[in-house]
Parts: C-alpha cells; structure tokens; sequence
C-alpha cells in the first residue's frame, strides 16, 4: 500500500502541488526520504520518529521509504513534517486514506508531537481553497490560514488532538481569521510633530498622493528621517487586494503579525549595512527582501550613499517593473516590489558642505566625491529631489503647530481618489499616476498650451532625458490632482503645476 498526502513547495509566492508518498515494505530496517529533499527535510525522520515515541506508537520493523513528488524539484523548510506523519500513519491504517484525499497538509513536529508554526500558511491555504480543498495546518497558524475563504481549515494543537478529531473521540472547532481594529493602528509620528521645513512637508504630501519616489538632501539634524517616519501616517489605507498581496509576501517572510492579515501599508527601512539579498531577496532559501517585503507601502534608506554600489544598482530594474527576479541554477524566483522609495542623504561625508562655519577643509570636493556614490541612472528614476535645510533654535521654540497628519491624509486620499478613477476609465492596471506609461501616461497628462510651452523650454535648458521628461509629467499630474481635490476635477495641467513639479527635480544635486 502506498499512501499519499498533499502539501505544498514554494518557489516566490508561487504555490507548487507536492504529493507525499509512503511505502511500507519487507526489506531491511530503514527510514529513507528521496525527492530532492533539504537537510530541514532530511531531519524530519527524527522528529517524526520522536513524535510518533510521545504517542506510545513506533514505527514498523520494515522498510519505509517516502517519497516527495515531483522528484526535481528542491523541497526546503520543516512544513514537510506534518505531511510525512499524516502518510506514515496512514500506510500504517491508523488514519483513513479517504478522508485526507480532501485536504492539504504543513505544519512542523515537535519531539512531543506538538505542531509548531511554519512560514506559507496564508499562500498554501489560497492555493488548497483554488483547488477546492482544505488545509490541516498548526493551531498557531490557524487564524491566517482561515482568510483563504470557506475551504475547511482543520488547525491542531498535536498531532494527536488530529487523531482524535478524525476518529470522532475529540471535536476541533474551526479558526476564524483575526482582524485588527483600524482604530488601534498607531503610527510613530504625527506630521503636526514636524516644525519648519514647509518645502520638504509639501514634497512629502506629494509623494504621498502619487506614489513617487522622493529624495531629501540636507545636514544632519535637519528632520529628514523625522519626515520619513511621518510618511505611513499620511498614506491612505490598503486596499483588500493589496493587504492580500502584501501578507501573502509576509506569510512567506514568515512576519505575517498574529495571524492576521497586514492592515498597514509597510514601512521597511533596512540599515545601509545590509547585504545585497537582504535588500533585494535570495539567500539559500530565495527568501524575499526588503524591497518585496515593501511591497504596496515604502522603503526608506537612510544615508543614501552609504549603501554599497551594488545594492543601489540593483535597485533600478525593480524600480522600473515592480517585481525582483531571483535567479537560481533550477529555478527562477519572482517576488513582487511595487514600493514608493525615500531617500535621505548627506551633501557630504562632514554633512555641512554649503555651510562656511562648519563645512569641512575639503569642500567642495568632497561633496562632489559623496554625491558620486550616486549614479545617474539612479538619479533618474527618482522623481522629486527636495533640500531640507537646517532649523534654528530659534524657529523650533516658536514656530506654530502645522498641519497634522489627518487633515494631510484626507487630501492625500481625495486626490488617489481622484487618480485612481481616471485610470480605471482608462483600463489602466495601475491606481497611482507613478505607475502610469505608455498611451496611459498620455492619457492622463493634458496640458494647457503655456503649460505645454513651458515644460518644453525647461526640457532643453536642463537636459532632460526621456524618463525625466514623464517622471516631471507624472509630478504635475499629482500636483493638478491635490489642487483639484476639493473641488471640480479638471483634466488639463497648468503652468503652476509643471513649474512646481520642474522645482523638485534636479539634474546633479550639487547644483
């Protein structure tokens, strides 16, 4: 008798079917797992074994032998321990074949035969309700994996509180999904916190209502991080489409918080030290990155040109298409990375170049050596650059509360709000105006004549290539949409807007 369990293998947030075989046969005493399987995988047979001793039940004296199917394909992480449990004790007649022919199964044992958590919950249970099954997952987990829709999710504390549910001696009542209330997010920071700075709070509503990327450039101390953390208070919520996509990357990442789905839109702001597949995804396991765990929301790098070349570099192609691409021998990974960047930076190493009383002996060369780290490709695919002077002493004791974050975020939704339904009308699969191209792009940019004359005079005079050119289109658009905000929607974008927009971009920063 072979006896088979379905589970799952991960390639990105693609769900790929696995079907666990088990044999038991006459032969020597072993216990052998074929299939591709990874070293987590391989140390199964002890933990199962274990599980198995804490019931009161041993294995056979024969030769068992499982099989992982497809047989190329890698099988990586401790989710296959469930699995294999469910199919030995099935081979062994403990379990009916016919009542796990419905239902997926991954979940870790403990030595007790407890279940423990695994990463994937929320994914492989989207994958079994597609292929109208259910999911036997930890009881930890039971909470995310209950979001995939009406499936039956069976969640068990051990794996002999499973045992007793299917031979009727113990009932298990099924999870229901967790949802934070909206009321009880907090965010760090209130915009109203910040004092001064008017340019860089304009800049950062802008960015805000079209998705931009957006680059500050001041000394140290200027407020340029205090900004940034202000950002996620400003963003209008998610969507129910996006919060899916973005906890589907988390499930994976393994930091879906308690089960729930992500309410909030993601605030990633990785340390310059981090290494290439931290920012950008891979490692042994192709786990996704930072750029993918920001996915829908933002990622903030501080100390822009602290981060190494290669990791900046790396960072254009995702800007561009909004997913990253891990390349493996077998396989290639594709992670979602639609994420709103902002940056900060020095003008230089010392932080004061421009500033007499404290810039140091090498200005301004070492400015121009800093900003160097930079490259003009980069450079390029940021829409808004914005100064952030210093504030005196002065001005923070005495400067008026401004504008706080909620009075911000319902012009920031009114003009998404906006955005978003002129794109639909379009057909567009994008909802921000930074997402637009093409035909869409010329769509949604209508210009008045003097607008028109103006953006074209300013193209020649500061050199604009291509991308700067739409990403100046795209800016203004978001500008008419904030002016428009509260009241009718006009469609043409004026010379005010394009010259704001124009205003924010520069072609070297040392200018």
């Amino acid at each position: 008798m072979v006896a088979r369990i379905k589970t799952v293998s991960f390639q990105g947030v693609s769900v790929l079917d696995v079907d666990v075989e088990v044999q038991i046969s006459s032969g020597l005493v072993a216990f052998t797992i074929v299939g591709l399987p990874d070293k987590a995988v391989a140390e199964s047979r002890e933990r199962v074994r274990a599980a198995l001793h804490a019931m009161g039940l041993s294995l056979p004296a024969k030769r068992l032998t499982v099989n992982l199917a497809p047989a190329d394909v890698l099988k990586e992480g401790s989710h296959y321990d469930l699995p294999i449990a469910l199919g030995i004790l099935t081979a062994m007649e403990i379990l009916p074949q016919e009542e796990l022919n419905h239902f997926y199964a991954l979940g870790e044992l403990g030595l007790d035969g407890s279940l423990r958590a695994v990463t994937g919950v929320l994914p492989a249970a989207l994958h079994a309700h597609k292929n109208n099954a259910g999911l036997i997952c930890p009881h930890t987990t039971g909470a995310e994996a209950a979001w995939a829709g009406s499936g039956d999710v069976l969640a068990p504390h051990t794996l002999l509180q499973f045992i007793n549910h299917t031979k009727g001696v113990q009932i298990m009542t099924a999870p229901t999904p967790s949802l934070r209330d909206q009321n009880d997010i907090k965010f760090p920071r209130d915009l109203s916190e910040v004092k001064g700075q008017e340019t860089a709070k304009r800049a950062l509503e802008i960015a805000a209502a079209g998705g931009h990327n957006l680059l500050m450039i001041g000394p140290p101390g200027s407020g340029k991080s205090m900004l940034a953390s202000c950002l996620p208070s400003i963003l209008p919520p998610l969507s129910p489409k996006e919060a899916l996509e973005i906890s589907i990357i988390h499930s994976i990442a393994g930091s879906l918080p308690d089960g729930g789905l992500v309410r909030t839109r993601p605030y990633r702001d990785p340390h310059h030290t981090a290494s290439l597949p931290a920012l950008i995804g891979g490692g042994n396991r192709a786990r996704p990155g930072e750029i993918s765990l920001a996915h829908h929301g933002v990622l903030f790098l501080d100390e822009l040109p602290e981060f190494p070349r290669g990791s900046l570099e790396s960072l254009r192609q995702p800007l561009e298409s909004g997913e990253t691409l891990v390349a493996r021998v077998n396989y290639h990974v594709t992670y979602p990375a639609r994420f709103q960047l902002i940056a900060a930076m020095n003008p230089c190493r010392c932080g004061y170049l421009g500033d007499p009383s404290q810039e140091c002996t090498k200005a301004p060369r070492c400015g121009d050596d800093y900003q160097g780290k930079l490259s003009g490709p980069l450079l390029d695919r940021i829409d808004m650059h914005v100064d952030v002077p210093p504030v005196m002493v002065s001005d923070l004791m005495h400067a008026p509360m401004g504008e706080d974050s909620k009075t911000v975020r319902a012009r920031i939704i009114a003009a998404r709000n906006i955005a978003a339904a002129r794109l639909e009308s379009l057909g567009a699969d994008v909802a921000v105006n930074a997402h637009a191209s093409g035909h869409v792009l010329d769509a949604i940019t209508v210009m008045e004549p003097a607008a028109k004359d103006l953006l074209t005079r300013a193209a020649q005079k500061m050199n604009l290539s291509a991308r700067s050119w739409h990403r100046v289109l795209k800016v203004a658009r978001t500008i008419a949409d904030l002016a428009g905000a509260g009241g009718s929607i006009s469609p043409e974008i004026g010379t005010a807007h394009v010259a704001e927009a124009l205003s924010y971009r520069r072609l070297k920063l040392a200018e």
